[in-house]
This record gives C-alpha cells, sequence and structure tokens, in this order.
C-alpha cells in the first residue's frame, strides 16, 4: 500500500468521527428543526476547516499563513466545544442508564418521627403507671403496666425495621449517585476536582486529541508530490541494477602485484579497498551494449558526446549515462 494511502485512511477516518460528532451535538443543542439543521452545517463546515486549513495554507506565504493560523484556532476552540457538549451529554446518559439498573428500595411502615411520637407517648404512659401504688392487690394496675411495656416493645421493634429501611435507602442513593458519575471521572474527584470539571476536562481531551490526529493526517497525506519522490525515489546506479550477465574484470599491469622487500619493521598491509567510482566503472555486457550505441549514435552524429545527450538517448538514470560515458573516455584512451 502506498505511503499516503495510510496517512489518507487515517484522516478520512477521523474526519468523519468528528464531522458525526458534530453532527450529534448539533441535534443536541438545537431546538427547532431548523434551528438543529443550522448547528450541524456550522459543525460540519469547521471540523472540516479545522482539518484542512493546516495542509492547504503550508505552500503559501507567511502571511497567509498566519491568517490561517488564527483561523484554524478559532475553528479548533469551536470544535473542541462542539465535541465536549456531546462528551458531557453522553456521559450523562450513559450515567441515567446506569442509575436506572439499581434496584429501588421504597420504606415499608411508618416513618421514624412518626414512631418517636407514639414511642414517647407509650414511655409516658408506662411511667404513669408504674408511678401509681396500690394497697390491695390490685390486676387492673397490672395489666396496664404490662401493656404499656408490651407498647413500648412493639414501638423500639418498629423503630428499628424503620432504621434498617432508611439505611437500605441511603445505600441505594449512594449507588444511584455512584452510578450516575463516569468511572473515571468519578476517581478523579479524590484529588479534589469537582465532578463536572473533570468529565468536561476529559470531553475536551478527548476532542483536542481527535483533532490533532485528524490535522496530522491530513498533513502527511496532502503533502507535496516533490517531498514524497524525494523520500520514495532513489536513482539506481549500475551496480545496483541486477544483471544475469558475468562481469569481466580488465586485468592491467597495476593489477600484478611486484615483490616487496620489507626491510627493518614489518609493514602492515592495507586492506584492499575499491572505490566506488570504480565499481561503478565496471564492465557489463549490458553496459558494453549501450556504449556500442552510443559510440555508433555519435560517430553518425545523432548524439552529443556528453552525459546529457547520452541520457536522453538512453532514456536512463543520471549515474548510468555517467557511467556509459566513462567507458567511451576508458575506450578512447585504449585506441
Amino acid at each position: 500500500m502506498p505511503m499516503r494511502t495510510l496517512p489518507a485512511l487515517l484522516a478520512v477516518a477521523a474526519t468523519v468521527t468528528a464531522a458525526c460528532l458534530s453532527v450529534q451535538s448539533g441535534l443536541q443543542r438545537g431546538g427547532f428543526f431548523a434551528e438543529r439543521a443550522l448547528w450541524v452545517a456550522v459543525g460540519v463546515v469547521l471540523v472540516v476547516a479545522a482539518h484542512l486549513l493546516p495542509a492547504l495554507v503550508r505552500s503559501h506565504g507567511w502571511r497567509v499563513r498566519t491568517v490561517g493560523a488564527l483561523l484554524w484556532i478559532g475553528c479548533i476552540a469551536a470544535t473542541c466545544y462542539g465535541h465536549a457538549v456531546f462528551f458531557l451529554t453522553a456521559a450523562r446518559h450513559a450515567g441515567e442508564l446506569r442509575a436506572a439498573a439499581v434496584p429501588v428500595v421504597t420504606a415499608k411502615g411508618r416513618g421514624l418521627a412518626e414512631i418517636a411520637r407514639d414511642r414517647a407517648d407509650a414511655v409516658t404512659r408506662l411511667a404513669r403507671t408504674n408511678a401509681r401504688r396500690c394497697v390491695a392487690p390490685c390486676p387492673n394496675l397490672t395489666a396496664e403496666r404490662t401493656a404499656a411495656a408490651a407498647r413500648v416493645d412493639a414501638l423500639d421493634v418498629e423503630r428499628d425495621e424503620a432504621r434498617r429501611a432508611e439505611a437500605a435507602q441511603d445505600r441505594t442513593a449512594a449507588a444511584r449517585a455512584a452510578a450516575l458519575a463516569d468511572p473515571v471521572t468519578g476517581a478523579m474527584t479524590s484529588f479534589g476536582l469537582p465532578a463536572a470539571r473533570a468529565d468536561l476536562i476529559a470531553g475536551l481531551a478527548f476532542a483536542g486529541v481527535l483533532e490533532a490526529v485528524a490535522c496530522f493526517a491530513w498533513l502527511l497525506a496532502l503533502r507535496p508530490v516533490a517531498v514524497t519522490a524525494s523520500v520514495t525515489e532513489s536513482p539506481v546506479t549500475p551496480a545496483q541494477q541486477g544483471s544475469n550477465a558475468v562481469t569481466v574484470t580488465p586485468v592491467t599491469p597495476e593489477s600484478i602485484a611486484a615483490p616487496v622487500v620489507v626491510t627493518g619493521a614489518p609493514v602492515a598491509a592495507e586492506p584492499f579497498m575499491t572505490a566506488p567510482a570504480e565499481i561503478l566503472s565496471l564492465p557489463v555486457v549490458e553496459q558494453r551494449d549501450d556504449v556500442t550505441r552510443v559510440r555508433a549514435a555519435i560517430n553518425a552524429g545523432q548524439v552529443r558526446p556528453t552525459v546529457t545527450g547520452i541520457r536522453t538517448f538512453l532514456g536512463c538514470s543520471q549515474s548510468r549515462a555517467a557511467a556509459v560515458r566513462r567507458q567511451l573516455n576508458v575506450t578512447a584512451e585504449s585506441v
């Protein structure tokens, strides 16, 4: 896959995602249908402008780039605001769904205040009954005391049940409050940050990262062709081109090593190294064919004996034409 295709795919995906966020945000902010449509149009235009402005003004002068930078900052701010509206609304809807899944606990029976009033009356009656004295056995007084004590005990049991019900309701309310908050931003409140501010910061962070990815991807996808060609293409030298022909190296008198008499301290032998120019000038069968063609064309007056003329005649690269030119010079000197 070409190098510019991957950034283009990423840029298109990021722009489409941001446009969908702007559409949803516009639908949430508008009241009437016309208002929603205008909000959606404004959001999409700002998203596209924020993503493409850096790539479009890159090749212009500094004045145009300055104006483009100011417009880009405004577009980014407006786009991030719209995305934050979507993220906050989506987080609230998700919290409401989580809170709806928490079981509801309903209180059964009377409240603690009403039970406390009845218990106070029962305790008062029991105290009055205990304060009464009877010389002879009084079955009625004993019965009243027993009934008052039983009434107080019953009210104590009812009070305990009411307290347990209220505790269950408190736990349910706490669970609903925890479900309404986002799991991540809710944890940020432990650092002293309010939940609403944490949600806003998280929404702006998501929006900023999405916009940055889209802008950078469009910069890579819409970079100039000259830059792409200089990076992806490199000249192929004759030494790099594959050939099935057998390489023939001419034997020269300099290639025959003469005996060397070593006197005194031994001298370290220098490693055998071949210069890049010599490697490029090694004769190849294919180069010989090109040399023969070029020599015949030069003799016929069809080609000028220059690197440019040879390159135009053969339709090859600059380095290959230079190698053929060197072969012509070597052949001319040997003749």
